[in-house]
């Protein structure tokens, strides 16, 4: 693991994962439809936040459903 951490932004529109160990997220729904995050419904407009809490997360699945996903995150 590098020393400094890594920035990953993101519009995603398939299926997908943040990866285990990540120190922090946040994820948007931009688009129309309601998504999946955390197998938990995100309406359109709304966000979810992973703070850092002083060590890595447990891998977690992010489903757009039709929908555009906005993610930041920090490895």
């Amino acid at each position: 693991m590098d020393i400094l951490a890594q920035i990953k932004e993101e519009e995603a529109t398939l299926d997908g994962t943040l990866p285990q160990g990540f120190l922090f997220a946040s994820i948007k729904n931009v688009g129309e439809e309601t998504a999946l995050v955390n197998n938990v419904s995100l309406p359109s407009g709304e966000a979810k936040t992973y703070p850092f809490v002083g060590k890595g997360y447990q891998q977690i699945s992010y489903e757009p459903k039709g929908s555009t996903l906005r993610i930041l995150q920090i490895i």
